[in-house]
């Protein structure tokens, strides 16, 4: 009888998450980020390792596999190599009390060293996957002056666990110091991403951008880890970390996938994520796998530093600099910013329209546009947008990564007297209706779309997003072919724009 053999299943490839917050790891999304470092790690007994974001252990597990696997010339006896592996070269900080057990069982075999199947004896009971309680330092707004997150969010009862993350943390490293001798020569990783638990809006507070930074703090040989793709051209607070991604030179490696759910199914995050390998010694251009839910663009050898973002996909880089190239002023300049007459997204009005004082407001709620008035007195930002005409752009339009892509919401023209909330931006003055309808048509072509999508990689199109758009003059219907007739658009270059927006009706 021909004799079968039946994969062993592992339970770290279906546990479920905790959260969008603290995305566990596939053993095979750790596989393909340790993929990055080079062979030579795998045979130095000396290097010490480091997850300071251990949720699962799968990082700390496959790590040790592969030293034990690559040390087997250098350290003959099985047991003697898996003891040296565990004792001297392998480290967690757990991201939680829960998270901790969980490290130490896939590293260990038991919750604690101490434990009947422990692989490591003779060891403190927690091993090397460290945890322990650390303390917000709040300021008097009530918001955490190291991770930003919120006292009345994180202190919802004295025993909860309060998700100050001890890598991200002073008081953190200062507990950890006196576990650890703090000179890792790798770290790696898939870090907690931000400190709410919702779908990713700007509301969200990052924090993966702290684990990396506190990681190069510490001066290791290599840092590899999964970061969200949002810092590559926006984010809260991320500008600064930003500029020292990008001009630093010393990421040798990027993997930037367009959707999450490629790497980690069921999870909702706009923007995609990424990989990288970030070298001590290297200072150079980056080698950039762009992937798609189509499949993987060839690697591209590029700097990062081009622009003040970085633009993910290197075919659009002729496009965009053809368009820079003639020097016209930005579109960005008349449109205004987010919350453009001070009227929140929740705003309602009244239904009296009568009276010199009212002014008609435009609404959108759960998609469906409608109008409401208020009293002009009330207004008090941008009333001079109030009696032009206007165009007004949809502030956020998500798709999570589809392609091809609508990018942004159908744009609508605004009479003169008429206003709108923060649901959407509002463009002008314009001097006339046929220059309104201009606008508009113009904000309908791929042309736009595609030149937003370079800057836009959240939901939310603020007006740094339209930097790249070029004004034009309002006076006719614009279309995408006039649009690349003027730019030298190639025939390539259009089939190219149009896999990537789909057309606006």
């Amino acid at each position: 009888m021909a004799k079968t053999t039946a994969r062993q299943a592992d339970i770290l490839e279906v546990i479920a998450d905790l959260s969008n917050d603290e995305v566990f790891t596939p053993p095979r999304v750790a596989r393909d980020v340790l993929d990055l470092l080079p062979a030579a790690v795998w045979a130095d007994p000396n290097l010490r390792w480091l997850d300071p974001g251990s949720k699962t252990g799968i990082f700390l597990r496959e790590i040790t596999r592969r030293l034990y696997a690559g040390l087997a010339p250098v350290i003959p006896d099985d047991a003697a190599r898996l003891d040296h592996i565990l004792r001297h070269q392998v480290f967690g900080v757990a991201t939680s009390a829960l998270t901790a057990l969980m490290s130490r069982r896939t590293l260990y075999c038991a919750k604690t060293t101490h434990g009947t199947h422990s692989v490591l004896a003779n060891a403190p009971a927690a091993g090397h996957v460290w945890h322990q309680r650390i303390e917000h330092a709040f300021n008097e707004a009530g918001r955490c002056t190291e991770c930003g997150g919120s006292r009345d969010q994180l202190e919802t009862a004295p025993d909860s666990e309060n998700y100050a993350y001890p890598f991200i943390h002073a008081a953190g490293r200062a507990a950890l110091a006196q576990e650890f001798d703090m000179q890792f020569d790798v770290i790696v990783g898939n870090p907690p991403y931000q400190m709410t638990g919702g779908g990713g809006g700007t509301n969200d507070t990052p924090l993966y951008n702290l684990f990396v930074e506190s990681a190069i703090d510490l001066r290791p040989q290599y840092i590899t880890m999964i970061v969200p793709s949002r810092w590559m051209a926006g984010g809260r607070g991320l500008d600064e970390f930003r500029k020292k991604m990008l001009a630093g030179g010393h990421i040798r490696t990027l993997v930037d996938h367009m959707k999450m759910d490629a790497l980690f199914p069921g999870v909702d995050f706009e923007g995609g994520v990424c990989y990288f390998l970030w070298d001590r010694e290297y200072a150079g251009d980056c080698t950039v796998t762009l992937q798609y839910d189509t499949g993987a663009q060839e690697p591209v050898v590029r700097a990062l530093d081009q622009h003040d973002i970085f633009v993910r996909d290197a075919r659009a880089l002729q496009i965009l600099e053809r368009v820079r190239s003639r020097l016209e002023p930005s579109l960005a300049e008349l449109i205004s910013g987010d919350t453009p007459f001070g009227l929140a997204t929740s705003f309602k009005g009244g239904d009296a329209a009568d009276g010199p004082g009212m002014v008609k407001v435009y609404v959108s709620d759960k998609g469906r546009r409608s109008a409401t008035y208020t009293e002009r007195s009330g207004i008090q930002k941008n009333v001079h947008l109030i009696d032009a005409w206007k165009v007004l752009l949809p502030e956020a339009y998500g798709e999570r990564g589809a392609t091809p892509a609508m990018v942004l919401g159908p744009p609508m023209v605004a009479e003169p007297g008429s206003c709108c909330t923060q649901t959407f931006l509002a463009a002008g003055p314009l001097p006339s209706q046929d220059e309104a309808e201009s606008f508009e048509s113009y904000m309908r072509t791929r042309f736009v779309r595609f030149l937003v999508s370079l800057r836009k990689i959240s939901q939310h199109a603020l007006r740094s997003t339209y930097t790249w758009v070029p004004q034009q003059t309002w006076d006719r219907e614009w279309t995408d072919e006039e649009l690349y007739a003027k730019y030298r658009i190639t025939d390539e270059e259009q089939a190219y724009i149009a896999s990537m927006i789909r057309e606006m009706t």
